[in-house]
């Protein structure tokens, strides 16, 4: 008999960890795209400001006319940042890609110095971008803005596309986790459907018996959302040295926001689903638990 019960007390503790278990894994891809959902905007952001051009400057420009230039690009409410590329250095950076000496083979530098440009996010599209390219063209040293127009219009148009995916994703992933969720804690109360039974012969009232299914449930969804949190750390700690100024840990609101939403989801569809399975068990006859 002391066998039978450490085995019974086994299965038992091993249903529970395993219920609790699927349901975090539910739970950590739904902050996943919950992380996703609140960083659309940044991401985009993020993105659209790595767009940029290079204005080419004529050979003959002086370096103090140049950074007028740059001075006056820094106080357009369109630019983030400049940068100035002498001659000399644009020659050493195409060196090292090139991993020859061409100035060598060709006895002079073809090439020009530069300024390089990086938008605002609100500015980084075609319309935008021609429009500046207009009024620098006006500037007497320069001679040439040069960008890549295929690969701005493919960036604003995949910007679009991707965001009315995720928010489409995370629809279906949420009836997905609700339907995951709900279908482990049928399988959990169906295994206690002939103890639900015996209450109810023995006068239990339906929320006597209920209580401790809730209750239980509930906890299961606060540990589920726990390891889920835990998880879902572990990644942004992984991938946050890569896109840091997309996603960190010193998004202390998001952070938060994020915590607080898995921790009520994971206890509110436990909640909901146990009480919806238990009540189900309450209602069905004697004859009827076998089928």
């Amino acid at each position: 008999m002391k066998a039978e019960k450490r085995s019974t007390k086994w299965r038992l503790r091993s249903s529970y960890l395993s219920s609790i278990i699927s349901n975090a894994l539910v739970l950590f891809m739904l902050g996943v795209l919950m992380l996703l959902i609140f960083n659309a905007q940044r991401l985009s952001t993020y993105v659209k400001e790595n767009i940029g051009f290079s204005v080419i400057l004529h050979d003959d420009v002086r370096e103090v006319d140049a950074n007028f230039l740059r001075k006056t690009l820094d106080a357009s409410p369109y630019v983030r940042l400049t940068e100035y590329v002498t001659k000399e250095e644009a020659a050493r950076e195409l060196q090292q890609e090139l991993g020859e000496d061409f100035i060598g083979f060709l006895g002079y530098n073809p090439l020009s110095s530069s300024i390089e440009v990086r938008l605002k996010a609100d500015y980084a599209n075609p319309d935008s971008i021609r429009k500046i390219e207009d009024e620098l063209m006006a500037h007497r040293p320069v001679k040439e803005v040069f960008y890549q127009k295929s690969l701005v219009n493919l960036i604003n148009e995949n910007v679009q596309k991707i965001s009315a995916i995720i928010l489409l994703f995370s629809g279906l992933m949420l009836f997905v986790a609700i339907v995951l969720i709900n279908n482990t804690i049928r399988l959990s109360v169906y295994s206690k459907r002939f103890l639900i039974n015996t209450m109810k012969l023995v006068g239990a009232t339906w929320g006597f018996i209920r209580k401790p299914f809730l209750v239980r449930g509930m906890l299961h969804g606060f540990y589920a959302s726990l390891l889920s949190l835990a998880m879902l750390g572990g990644v942004i700690y992984l991938v946050q040295h890569e896109f840091y100024e997309v996603i960190n840990f010193g998004q202390i609101g998001l952070m938060l926001a994020i915590t607080g939403l898995i921790i009520l989801l994971g206890i509110i569809i436990n909640l909901i689903s146990t009480s919806l399975a238990v009540g189900k068990y309450l209602r069905l006859k004697a004859d009827e638990l076998y089928y």
